[in-house]
């Protein structure tokens, strides 16, 4: 039986304990106060209200991105809309622009004297409360959706529909009978990313003044200074994503979407869209300018009016700072994520390091899928009582970024081992390299561009992450998202456009280069 080597179980390790043991520590600062304090805590009636708020939010977000992206998809895989990279762009590049830049860019634009009553008169209410959320968090998550339901389509085999079709099935029949749950894994997959990421967000529920959990959580930490009842919160909200994944897996049980016959799937013929061809355009537009144009816009127009030196000098230092942490965090996380792709990878043959892997893995996407806020406040917690030196230090701040966004780094790496041989390592191993020189001089070169790819996806959620900055950041530590949010909380839209101008160039550009190196 194949040993795990100890310097690939000491970083696996070193994530079981950097996930497991802050989130055990939250559990015992919330239960630490006395039983009357518990119970007035647990049965507050505000808890039913941002239970009731955040699940309303959470299942109205996945209706309303379910209905864009579902057309959107079918019309730039299966219909003869022209041109089909258009919609493929109006499909993915919302995703440059973090979800309260979003906010603020439409916030920046509407009402009495913003970018579209002064450019072109019109005084359109600001969004705010729950249509507001639920408008912008559809219109800058729904892309999850989006590229995994155009994958699906892409890849559906036809003959299953036309064989519904000889059966005397419509084609409604067809599409809500084979098409649609065809399209269940994808619908899962994406549903469960927007899920989460409504579950942790912040930026958006507060700007919008809708009252969630992680909204509560934020108040109750940096304003109230309730600690044992922000820490209850969090408990809520990780309670919540726990449901969601138990809802996803059990969903997702005995779906089996196999082929049966070998041969290979043909391309479904386009669609004719004839009397659709205008609605579809209607469609195209309407994201394109509620997501992309009256963004921008609005961002370019503030800009513009922000125009002197030393606004320009302090957003170059925020952008180096910026730059700063998700490179290093992009390092750190790729590091710590090879060996558990390795693991599971090379060393998931046998009974004992199958659950190893198994279990590093699953712990790995806990602390992903545990919200930003909570797992933050989790650290604070556990910094506080066993190592408060490291409270409000750079270091923490890294540490939470890696723990955090350490799964976005698994897949790209676990998808290279899959296709370089170890064959390779093997023979590298009979002609006398040592383990680590054959991981230095064989294994590491296979795998560059899913190394690449990974560090470019952490690099650019660091770049975007705003609870954890806000909460971990230490003092003097500036970076894009933090003064943004800073200047958008105090409604100053010039001050706050560079930063959002920024973000957004950077989103675009790791994106740009992440598509072309994996083209």
């Amino acid at each position: 039986m194949r040993r795990v080597p100890p310097h690939l179980l000491l970083p696996a390790l070193l994530t079981v304990l950097g996930v497991l043991l802050p989130i055990g520590y939250l559990l015992l600062r919330a239960v630490s106060a006395d039983m009357d304090e518990l119970r007035e805590i647990v049965f507050r009636p505000r808890n039913l209200e941002l239970a009731w708020n955040t699940i309303l939010l959470t299942a109205a977000t996945l209706a309303g991105t379910t209905l864009l992206a579902l057309p959107l998809a079918f019309l730039a895989a299966r219909s003869t809309f022209r041109p089909r990279r258009l919609l493929v762009l109006l499909g993915t590049l919302p995703l440059a622009l973090p979800g309260y830049v979003g906010a603020y860019a439409l916030v920046a634009a509407t009402g009495l004297g913003g970018a579209l009553d002064t450019l072109l008169g019109l005084n359109i209410t600001p969004p705010s409360g729950f249509l507001g959320a639920l408008g912008i968090l559809t219109l800058f998550t729904f892309p999850y959706l989006f590229l995994n339901l155009h994958a699906a389509l892409r890849t559906l085999d036809p003959a299953l529909e036309e064989a519904a079709r000889l059966l005397g099935r419509t084609p409604w029949q067809t599409f809500r009978e084979v098409t649609l749950p065809h399209l269940r894994p994808a619908w899962l997959s994406g549903a469960l990313l927007i899920a989460l990421h409504v579950l942790g967000d912040f930026g958006v529920v507060s700007l919008m003044r809708y009252p969630t959990f992680s909204a509560a959580i934020y108040q109750q930490y940096t304003a109230a200074y309730d600690r044992v009842y922000s820490a209850w919160l969090g408990l809520f909200l990780l309670a919540f994503a726990a449901l969601i994944l138990w809802l996803e897996a059990r969903l997702m049980r005995n779906v089996r979407l196999a082929r049966v016959s070998p041969t290979t799937a043909r391309r479904a013929a386009p669609v004719p869209l004839g009397a659709w061809t205008l609605p579809a355009w209607g469609l195209a537009g309407a994201i394109g300018v509620a997501a992309l144009v009256i963004p921008l816009v609005t961002i370019v127009y503030w800009t513009r009016t922000e125009l002197n030196p030393w606004a320009f000098n302090s957003l170059w230092a925020s952008l180096k700072s910026a730059a700063g942490a998700a490179a290093l965090a992009a390092l750190t996380t790729t590091a710590l994520a090879f060996p558990l792709a390795y693991i599971g990878s090379r060393y998931g043959t046998t009974p004992r390091t199958a659950r190893l892997a198994r279990l590093t893995e699953r712990v790995a996407y806990l602390g992903y899928a545990t919200p930003p806020l909570a797992f933050a406040l989790a650290l604070i917690f556990f910094t506080l009582g066993v190592v408060p030196g490291l409270y409000q230090t750079f270091a923490l701040l890294i540490m939470a970024y890696t723990l955090h966004f350490v799964a976005e780094a698994i897949g790209p790496i676990r998808s290279g081992l899959v296709t370089a041989t170890p064959r390779l390592e093997e023979a590298a191993r009979v002609l006398g390299y040592s383990p680590l020189q054959t991981l230095w001089s064989v294994t590491l070169p296979l795998l560059r561009p899913g190394l690449l790819t990974g560090a470019a996806f952490v690099f650019l959620s660091v770049l975007k992450e705003l609870p954890l900055t806000l909460l971990l950041a230490p003092i003097g530590f500036e970076p894009l998202s933090r003064n943004l949010w800073t200047h958008t909380e105090e409604a100053q839209y010039a001050s706050a456009a560079p930063y959002a101008l920024a973000l957004i160039a950077c989103g675009v550009v790791t994106t740009l280069l992440i598509s072309r190196r994996n083209a």
